[in-house]
């Protein structure tokens, strides 16, 4: 498959109520690499085998939730025209300056229809380390401090009008629907999942009256194995565990979902299969919906459809 376009997601900005029991958290249990400060409080990580700059970004803020989910553009041609079909769809588009945000160019930012921020660039600045591009070794040192994921892999949000939503990132930004789940109704779709690649999910979004919210950001990890040492230390640390190690029937990822020690919630996931933009899309019907999101248990605990940050 050809990448063009939209390639692939590149940051989170994500608000924490205490910036050191954060920097704890994502640098130390999480095992991001810290990569910046800048004269905004702002703290900027990576993992240990992306290459740009920053993908993680955390601010102190008196609600915890997320600021924006950006995704990496193939250049500065596709930006412009991106921005402009954008306009044309008929949604308010902002350009953020080059260095706003530290090591990345220039940003275009807009709102969705379920209340979230969206941002796309191009630019980010390659700190991949020395051995990176030379005889690299299949892991570093960093690979094995704490959880310590591959990549930033996708998020979930909540917030209204996510079939407003799906029609913006499938007719604008060239994304496709790999898998649903319909209501009772049997119609109206109660969750989407939407990728720009071969991946089973980039983004996706659940209905809820709330916009703007936050369900989870998610990590790659590279085996069950993996899955599995990182339970272990979520609870050598005592994190606060939502659910898991367990399997999803939707994307037939392995995941964990935990919390953050601000309430945001994230995921250690492994798997799920490859797709192709020519597949039809996987439906879950409403009575199969617990086991579409927690094969083992068959059943969605209360906290997952409720509690968002």
């Amino acid at each position: 498959m050809a990448m063009t376009g939209v390639l692939r997601p590149g940051h989170a900005q994500i608000r924490v109520l205490d910036l050191e029991e954060g920097i704890n958290h994502y640098k130390n249990v999480l095992g991001l690499i810290e990569t910046a400060r800048d004269k905004q409080g702002r703290v900027y990580f990576k993992a240990w085998d992306e290459r740009d700059h920053n993908s993680v970004i955390i601010r102190e803020a008196d609600s915890a939730g997320i600021d924006f989910f950006a995704f990496k553009v193939s250049d500065k041609a596709t930006l412009d025209k991106l921005d402009r079909d954008l306009q044309e769809y008929g949604l308010k588009t902002s350009r953020i300056p080059a260095g706003e945000l530290l090591e990345t160019g220039e940003r275009v930012r807009f709102e969705i229809p379920s209340g979230h921020q969206i941002e796309l660039y191009w630019e980010k600045t390659d700190i991949g380390t020395p051995e990176t591009y030379t005889n690299p070794p299949p892991w570093t040192d960093a690979a094995e401090r704490g959880i310590a994921p591959i990549r930033l892999d996708h998020c979930l949000l909540y917030g209204p009008d996510i079939e407003k939503v799906q029609d913006i990132f499938t007719k604008v930004l060239g994304f496709y629907l790999v898998e649903h789940v319909v209501m009772e109704d049997g119609k109206t779709d109660l969750a989407i999942w939407l990728s720009c690649s071969i991946k089973a999910h980039d983004i996706a979004f659940v209905r809820h009256p709330e916009p703007g919210k936050l369900h989870h950001v998610s990590f790659l990890l590279e085996s069950w194995e993996k899955v599995l040492r990182a339970a272990d230390i979520m609870s050598m640390n005592k994190v606060s565990i939502d659910i898991g190690p367990t399997r999803h029937g939707i994307t037939r990822g392995t995941t964990i979902y935990a919390f953050d020690p601000s309430g945001n919630r994230f995921e250690t996931f492994c798997g799920g299969y490859q797709c192709y933009p020519d597949w039809k899309p996987i439906k879950w019907t409403w009575e199969e919906v617990g086991t579409g999101i927690f094969y083992h248990d068959r059943a969605l605990n209360e906290r997952f459809l409720t509690v968002v940050s």
